[in-house]
């Protein structure tokens, strides 16, 4: 796919070098083209316009794979499941209190978990078990169970990223 729209885009870069050599130069170009010489132009040029301004942006950001997050060391792997749905619920029950980049989070109270270092899920598990401490004390048990688990899961691999 991605071979076939360089060739694409390789022909219709050549097509309007073409267009702007045989018609003497780029003032010739648009005169022509503005002046309704050529029926044809007035019809290929809005179309080239869009094929390279909106169908091709398009095609990239269609093309591109979904990535666990936007830093390097995520944005080549697939998310699964778990993490997905750990992400999810870390927006909507961390995010607010937590700096997490790869969440798109900046939270004031919490601690910046890009800046603690890499964690383990087991300690993840243990401070929404038993809240945080501090002046901004996080609350003990916001989640359970599977859910405490997927969240784990999701910050003991973007943390310190």
């Amino acid at each position: 796919m991605a071979l076939a729209l360089a060739i694409v885009l390789f022909c219709l870069a050549g097509f309007a070098v073409a267009f702007v050599a045989f018609t003497g130069g780029p003032s010739r170009a648009r005169q022509a083209y503005l002046t309704g010489g050529r029926r044809f132009f007035k019809v290929v040029i809005p179309v080239l316009f869009v094929v390279l301004g909106i169908v091709v942006p398009v095609l990239v950001v269609v093309g591109r794979p979904a990535a666990e997050g936007a830093q390097a060391p995520l944005s080549d792997r697939s998310p699964n499941h778990e993490f997905s749905k750990g992400k999810t619920l870390f927006r909507q029950t961390c995010w607010s209190c937590h700096t997490l980049k790869a969440a798109g989070a900046r939270g004031i109270t919490g601690p910046n978990l890009d800046q603690i270092g890499p964690v383990t899920q087991q300690r993840v598990l243990n401070a929404i078990k038993i809240g945080g401490t501090g002046q901004g004390r996080m609350p003990q048990g916001l989640l359970k169970g599977a859910e405490a688990q997927a969240v784990a899961y999701y910050v003991s691999h973007v943390a310190g990223q």
